[in-house]
């Protein structure tokens, strides 16, 4: 590329308290690359990019911009949960349409499995037209999935560590409370996010490292019956009187009326029953070998857009891997995703590379299994080991104005459409 060409960036998925984070280093390190001249967005992902709904971002005030680094979620240029699949070939021509139009050069796409998907689609669409395109993933998901699970591809996904770091907490919280009112309430039930992975659940124990609390975690690698998990805890209120347990919203404990979105997983906050309602309902029925009832506390989309709690090492390399994403898209490295590699646990090192998106797209990494304790109910001190860093050991700095956090606010400064309205495919009825 000769002349400076324009860069889209846009989100797909499920948000992530750092995703803003990644934003902010593509659209910094932009600014001083020679050959990016304006930097767009898709308004809600490639939803967006098909309806036109393209942000100046480049026109941006400062002041939004650098805020963007204590922004969580997606609120300021939107997502979507839009995949393209092969079969959506007018998809696939209005977004060349568009890129046309728009003399856009450059694509950058942050998302997790099914993002990388899409981007790696657009690449191969682009060489295939002879487009002068280059097309760049952004690793983001909570659920730490992305991948594989030697971590040679990718060592974590930016977003996992800030939810790592709130679920350590809020374990610290809830072993407190149970402590105080466990004459009354001995059993705790909590449900954490993680599809069928247990990357988040797992995190619990950065809690308690030394395990001096009656934590139980299940995850939803290992299979277990209600009359097992009965059993575990009936055996730890014998002998400690009081229990916590941290579920993994994906563990198979029979029909909890799953759901899916539009990407085929299953979302199970949207479930009929929760899994730590059908737990307490199973116990409470059943009846405690002490006094009480068992209660629950099921965390909602709090756990991926709770800023107060993120970790300053997550907001550190999620911008970073931004601006390695720029980065290789001026350099007309087209098919790779920036990706976060870990050279050295202690001191804690990484390094910021690529790797092809053909080897990462709809990827999913699985838990180690020699990461879950033979009990079946922990965790190793290896999975310690390895999330321990990624939770740091600092408070974000966050800005207040009146006792009200401080948030981008991002200005509607859309770009002219030059192509007729369109509906995507799947949108149709």
């Amino acid at each position: 590329m000769n002349q400076p060409r324009n860069l889209l960036v846009a989100q797909s998925g499920g948000p992530s308290p750092v995703i803003n984070n990644s934003l902010q280093g593509i659209l910094e390190a932009a600014r001083d690359l020679s050959n990016i001249e304006t930097v767009y967005a898709g308004r809600h992902g490639i939803e967006g990019i098909l309806k036109e709904e393209l942000v100046n971002l480049s026109a941006q005030p400062e002041e939004e911009i650098s805020l963007l680094k204590t922004t969580p979620a997606a609120g300021s240029i939107g997502t979507c949960r839009y995949k393209l699949r092969e079969h959506q070939t007018e998809d696939f021509e209005r977004v060349i349409e568009v890129f046309k139009s728009h003399q856009i050069g450059y694509f950058c796409y942050i998302g997790g499995n099914d993002s990388m998907d899409t981007a790696n689609k657009i690449a191969m669409l682009a060489h295939d037209r002879g487009l002068d395109l280059v097309s760049i993933g952004v690793p983001k998901t909570i659920d730490n999935d992305v991948g594989d699970s030697d971590f040679q591809l990718i060592d974590h996904t930016p977003g996992y560590g800030s939810t790592a770091r709130y679920w350590a907490h809020m374990v610290q919280f809830a072993n407190e409370e149970n402590r105080g009112s466990s004459p009354a309430d001995p059993v705790l039930v909590m449900q954490a996010m993680g599809r069928r992975i247990g990357f988040i659940p797992a995190a619990a124990r950065l809690a308690d490292p030394d395990r001096k609390f009656p934590l139980q975690i299940y995850l939803a690698e290992k299979e277990t019956s209600l009359e097992q998990l009965g059993d575990n805890v009936n055996d730890q209120l014998k002998q400690d009187g009081r229990v916590i347990l941290v579920l993994s919203e994906g563990i198979k404990l029979g029909d909890i009326g799953e759901m899916k979105d539009s990407f085929g997983h299953v979302e199970f906050g949207s479930s009929e029953i929760a899994v730590a309602q059908l737990v307490i309902n199973a116990l409470n029925r059943k009846g405690l070998p002490v006094k009480g009832f068992a209660r629950l506390n099921v965390p909602g989309t709090d756990q991926r857009h709770n800023m107060i709690y993120a970790s300053t090492v997550d907001m550190a390399e999620a911008y970073e891997v931004g601006r390695m994403a720029a980065k290789l898209a001026s350099e007309g490295q087209s098919g790779f995703m920036a990706t976060v590699l870990r050279e050295s646990n202690s001191p804690y090192r990484v390094r910021y590379d690529k790797v092809p998106l053909g080897e990462v797209a709809n990827s999913e990494r699985s838990f180690p299994g020699n990461w879950i304790a033979p009990n079946g109910i922990d965790v190793t001190d290896e999975f310690v080991n390895y999330a321990k860093p990624l939770i740091g050991t600092e408070w974000p700095t966050i800005p207040m104005i009146d006792g009200r956090i401080r948030l981008a606010e991002l200005q509607p400064i859309f770009v002219d459409q030059k192509r007729p309205p369109y509906i995507p495919q799947a949108n149709r009825k």
